[in-house]
């Protein structure tokens, strides 16, 4: 074995000890209780979707930047939204905000379909790219304006947002099936809310799962810039 070769395996072993370090940390100090979603991200590589400058802090407990003014999430929002939306192996999800396509590749290990938008073409082309790469082929990303939704393959059963809007966009309300849920945070660039919708025979109800913070859901039916 090479020495570039030993410092790959070396590389490769600190990774998974920070992983299971990382599903450890949801498990017991954030109270993640869905199986699959803790099993999703102690296998999918989160280091593989942030800049290689970052790779070291792939699995602290933060978010990390990666190009265009936007964040990967911290690893406890991802799994705490994941977690809300309560998604079944059968039930198609659409994304919002793709970003790096580590939020994608976690949907897709707990869904049928991932259906994934992303404003930022760079952004859309690398997620595409490595999620195929380390072996996930039920999710598809596109480069459009997420506010819209993604009417073609609607309705959804669970819809996840990963940029705060400054309210819940009524497209994406529209696209949403009965029984199904979305997670949003909603609020302004200071102040935000995590919120949990859930669509029933009745209409709409919410409800309000704390202070949050991410960056701007840009769109239509979002933030102009």
């Amino acid at each position: 074995m090479t020495s570039s070769d030993q410092n790959k395996e070396k590389d490769k072993s600190a990774f998974t000890r920070d992983r299971l370090a990382m599903v450890d940390r949801l498990r017991r100090h954030y109270h993640i209780r869905d199986e699959r979603v803790l099993d999703a991200m102690g296998r999918i590589p989160r280091h593989l979707f942030v800049p290689e400058a970052l790779r070291s802090h792939s699995y602290g407990d933060y978010p990390l930047p990666i190009d265009h003014g936007q964040t990967i999430s911290q690893p406890f929002i991802v799994a705490r939204q994941t977690e809300l939306l309560g998604v079944s192996k059968d039930d198609p999800v659409l994304e919002i905000g793709a970003g790096s396509g580590y939020q994608t590749a976690i949907l897709a290990q707990v869904a049928a379909r991932v259906f994934a938008l992303e404003r930022i073409p760079e952004f859309a082309r690398n997620a595409q790219k490595v999620i195929h790469e380390i072996g996930v082929f039920n999710a598809a990303i596109k480069c459009f304006d997420g506010t819209y939704g993604w009417n073609e393959f609607a309705p959804f059963r669970a819809i996840l947002v990963a940029a705060a809007a400054p309210e819940i966009p009524q497209p994406l309300i529209n696209q949403l099936a009965e029984g199904g849920r979305m997670v949003i945070p909603v609020g302004t660039d200071k102040e935000q809310r995590l919120i949990r919708v859930t669509r029933t025979e009745k209409g709409i109800e919410t409800e309000d799962f704390g202070a949050c913070q991410f960056v701007k859901l840009i769109g239509r039916y979002g933030w102009e810039k």
